[in-house]
């Protein structure tokens, strides 16, 4: 399925009596979340959406476990060679209070412990957060939504009420927070060699037919008995290999304004087919590694990437990340949030 997420990440429902389980990306406001399956939690905020406010980001990163402080890197917006050219030095203020210098490299610097306490301890409550740079330059953080996305970070990671939380701190242990999960590990497996037949198979009207049933029409309007009115040509199939039974099947599925993505199947090399759909935004694969890169917009100021693996029996999510809010701090994205990490092995 297209990632219906890539400009807005659709706010998760999340019971208040336990802390989710599951990696997800939250978004309100100025500020989103997203929190990866070990348990290790992004936040970013972003200047305010409306206007003309200098673009400027901040990530909050916590891992799991207790104990754990807040690293905080900050980024001046420079989307392109027209952006202003950030300063060396600036100075960080909240509520007018001056909370001392940012030595910045390329427009970066990270928050010093004392700058990250002062900074949390704003977003707690209505703030003004600026970054004052040479003469008249200036950042403003926005506040809004902060509180709602550290809350959720705070739940997830199982430290509500406790001594270490953010947001609705309490008197409890932070022997009580959930610990950090490992990182999996994914091992690839190597790729049969190909076969004099396999050619033939990018032929098959049979095995056309047998990804257009196990596909539903909007994820691959290409293949669709309506077609995509985006691409006019027939779209081939390419297959590959995989092990002395399965092969990879892939073809273009559907194309937008900036975007395109690619469907890949799993399927037996013979009939019946019975392919398995591993994705529709694809854009990339090497055979054992399948890669998606969609922008978030036009601009390309933000986007989603993903990656799937082959372990010799299907292809595993091996990772998936956004770049945070499209709010032209950096081409690309501000910042890599993945919600799905992994170790490969060959």
């Amino acid at each position: 399925m297209r990632p219906l997420y890539l400009c807005v990440l659709l706010a998760a429902s999340l019971p208040a009596a336990a802390a989710p389980s599951a990696p997800f990306p939250f978004t309100h406001h100025d500020w989103t979340l997203a929190c990866d399956n070990t348990r290790t939690c992004r936040a970013a905020g972003y200047q305010q959406d409306e206007g003309d406010a200098a673009p400027v980001s901040v990530l909050l990163t916590r891992a799991a476990g207790p104990g754990q402080r807040v690293d905080a890197p900050l980024l001046l917006g420079q989307y392109d060679e027209d952006s202003p050219r950030p300063p060396a030095q600036a100075q960080l203020q909240i509520n007018g209070k001056d909370l001392g210098r940012l030595q910045l490299q390329g427009g970066g610097a990270t928050l010093s412990a004392a700058q990250t306490d002062a900074l949390l301890a704003a977003l707690t409550r209505s703030s003004r957060i600026v970054v004052i740079g040479n003469g008249q330059q200036r950042w403003t953080l926005s506040d809004r939504g902060a509180s709602a996305v550290l809350l959720k970070m705070d739940e997830f990671q199982g430290r509500l009420g406790t001594t270490g939380a953010l947001m609705r701190k309490g008197s409890a242990s932070e022997g009580k927070v959930l610990p950090a999960l490992p990182v999996p590990v994914v091992v690839l497996a190597k790729l049969a060699p190909t076969r004099a037949g396999d050619a033939a198979l990018e032929q098959s009207s049979a095995l056309r037919a047998a990804l257009r049933s196990a596909t539903p029409g909007d994820d691959c309007s290409a293949i669709s008995a309506e077609g995509d009115p985006m691409i006019s040509e027939p779209q081939e199939l390419s297959v590959t290999r995989l092990s002395k039974d399965k092969v990879l099947v892939s073809t273009l599925c559907w194309r937008a304004a900036y975007n395109e993505g690619y469907g890949f199947w799993v399927a037996n090399d013979k009939a019946p087919f019975q392919p398995v759909l591993v994705t529709t935004s694809g854009t990339d694969n090497d055979g054992s590694t399948i890669s998606a890169w969609q922008k978030g917009r036009g601009l390309g100021d933000c986007g989603w990437t993903a990656d799937w693996g082959w372990d010799g029996k299907r292809f595993v999510a091996t990772s998936e990340a956004t770049s945070g809010l499209c709010r032209m701090v950096s081409a690309g994205g501000a910042w890599e949030m993945p919600t799905v990490v992994s170790r490969i092995q060959h």
